[in-house]
């Protein structure tokens, strides 16, 4: 009895607490009031912040795995146990190496990111020469480590928690493409088809990304995490997490914290930027009426978007392709309970397990990194200098469209905070003239802002991914 209950003390996560996991908790104290007390983007930072409650109290290995885990290898052939130090929520697998023992462990795996990824993790990583036979069948040897791959000699026990397996659907890249689906089945894209000058506002508003691009690499990031932080200009949390989970994973929890907070502040940083590059009389300017856009040509806009998409840049295909799916079961009014279940049962579902999900990326030894800071940093940045490219752009715009000039504040609207950049737009717009109604107007701008992002991630991906 006396030996259960100090097996029981114990295994008290409370005797497994650091510092890092108590700074965490404060963080998350901080987004839970941001996101109850002042209702900013409520709907994914409370499940992104309760993540990482989770994330960074101890808890065994039930729910995340985090312990050591016993792989049973072959040696000699005969099979062998060998406990893997902990190496957090990264799925680690065991594969034979080739039989060449005149070669590196490096030089057989090929993958030089990998190898030093695992040696930072691991402090002995396991490397090894096994015999194969005729047959490729490893009958002598250890095993080498890899990361997410699997062979058919790979023998592992059961490994992960419940949440690890949640987690699964970001690193397959399946949460963000089901987002846009639930975007597109909500949004009207009749705005930007009614005034196609607007898709120039949208790409202006790109000018954040990749100014911050630029300027990641000056602090010393790589090519890769420069595009994955540049991308939070473009104020579209689904497509940050797409792009950082293909080329910078492991700041996965800094950006899509940075780029849904500042989502979420987008009417207390928009504004002023917006008031400081327009004058009072820009800020009045009175759009002309859209026209009504026929059923025929929104459902054309989403066939010719999602076939160019696939064309030119396939890698930006699983996000473009589900936004236009959504939009086509919107427009094409047969399918109304596909429409229903994609705004909300899917999208409320979905949204759930993405925010968790980047929760349970920030650990605290992971998190709190000086690199974190620098993330917030240039968020910000991209953010404003998205916002003004917009708007800036509007203002060229008018010395060219002199008879129907453009309202500078619907620039703003070009980045993907869907639908409300544009009514940030509106309201100030409204504050200038109560009677001037900018919403629709901006709504184009806005529309052609998501699109534009996400084109712009399938570049970074196929660029800059190999």
């Amino acid at each position: 009895m006396v030996e259960a209950f100090e097996t029981f003390i114990e295994g008290m996560g409370i005797f497994s607490l650091t510092w890092q996991m108590a700074v965490m908790w404060v963080v998350v104290s901080v987004l839970l009031y941001l996101g109850v007390a002042k209702e900013f983007e409520p709907l994914l930072l409370v499940p992104i912040a309760f993540g990482a409650l989770i994330a960074n109290i101890p808890d065994n290995g039930m729910t995340i795995a985090k312990m050591s885990r016993e792989v049973v290898s072959c040696k000699d052939g005969q099979p062998q146990k060998t406990v893997i130090r902990d190496v957090g929520a990264l799925r680690l697998h065991l594969i034979p190496l080739e039989h060449d023992k005149t070669k590196t462990p490096d030089e057989i795996v090929g993958n030089e990111a990998k190898i030093a990824e695992h040696q930072a993790l691991m402090s002995e990583p396991m490397t090894a020469k096994p015999t194969v036979d005729a047959n490729g069948k490893v009958v002598k040897g250890d095993y080498t480590l890899k990361g997410q791959a699997t062979q058919d000699y790979l023998l592992t026990a059961p490994e992960g928690g419940l949440f690890d397996f949640i987690g699964l659907g970001i690193k397959s890249e399946i949460y963000p493409p089901l987002i846009f689906l639930g975007v597109g089945a909500l949004t009207d894209f009749g705005p930007l088809l009614a005034a196609p000058r607007t898709i120039l506002l949208g790409a202006a508003a790109q000018i954040g990304v990749a100014v911050t691009f630029f300027m990641a690499l000056m602090f010393g990031f790589n090519k890769g995490e420069s595009a994955s932080i540049g991308i939070i200009g473009g104020a579209d949390g689904p497509t940050s997490i797409f792009l950082a989970m293909k080329l910078a994973p492991h700041l996965l929890g800094a950006i899509a914290v940075a780029a849904y907070t500042y989502m979420a502040l987008v009417p207390l940083i928009q504004p002023p930027i917006m008031k400081l590059l327009t004058t009072h009389k820009e800020r009045r300017i009175r759009m002309k009426s859209l026209r009504q856009v026929s059923k025929g040509e929104k459902l054309f806009f989403a066939v010719l978007v999602t076939v160019a998409t696939i064309l030119l840049i396939p890698d930006a295909s699983p996000l473009i392709g589900m936004l236009m799916l959504g939009n086509f079961l919107r427009e094409s009014r047969v399918t109304e309970r596909l429409v229903g279940a994609a705004q909300n049962e899917l999208m409320n579902i979905v949204t759930i397990l993405l925010g968790t999900s980047v929760g349970l990326t920030m650990q605290g030894e992971r998190f709190l990194q000086p690199q974190t800071a620098g993330i917030i940093c240039l968020g910000i940045v991209a953010f404003g200098v998205a916002t003004a490219g917009g708007v800036l752009f509007a203002k060229l715009m008018n010395l060219v469209w002199r008879k129907s000039p453009v309202n500078p504040l619907i620039g703003s609207a070009g980045v993907s905070a869907v639908p409300m950049a544009a009514r940030v737009s509106h309201n100030v717009g409204q504050k200038e003239d109560p009677s001037n109604y900018l919403l629709m107007h901006a709504m184009g701008p806005n529309v052609a802002g998501v699109i534009g992002t996400a084109v712009i991630a399938g570049y970074y991906i196929a660029t800059l991914s190999h």
